[in-house]
């Protein structure tokens, strides 16, 4: 049963069928296509995907494409990378100013803690006693 429904299907694609363009005042033919469903549909198929593939060539190749909101020039996308790379630059180096403030700060108030080599495992305890 699926079988004669593909078949008809496919004979209804490929049915011919006349269009003809005729003069209204004095009906005569202008112009007349043979043509069928199949061959209408292709049609229609090639030229939605020129249509498709012209814009887009379109707005790629010419300068329409700046018009693009987030799409910018060469030369500001460079420009906002090297801006980029000072401001992590500058952040870094504030980080490392701000951290040698602040053992300053530790160091005049009194509050950093001290490490000593008093650690003198080696000498014997003469040695130490001697000092």
């Amino acid at each position: 049963m699926a079988k004669l429904e593909h078949n008809d299907t496919l004979k209804r694609l490929r049915n011919n069928y006349r269009l003809v363009v005729m003069n209204d005042d004095t009906y005569e033919e202008v112009v007349t296509f043979k043509l069928s469903r199949l061959s209408v549909y292709i049609g229609l198929s090639t030229s939605l995907v020129l249509l498709v593939g012209l814009t887009i060539a379109l707005i790629a190749f010419t300068p329409i494409k700046y018009y693009i909101p987030g799409y910018g020039t060469r030369e500001s996308r460079t420009a906002l990378q090297l801006l980029k790379i000072r401001t992590d630059s500058l952040e870094q180096s504030i980080k490392y100013k701000d951290q040698y403030l602040d053992g300053i700060k530790k160091a005049l108030n009194g509050t950093t803690p001290t490490q000593r080599d008093t650690v003198l495992l080696d000498l014997p305890k003469k040695a130490i006693s001697n000092e």
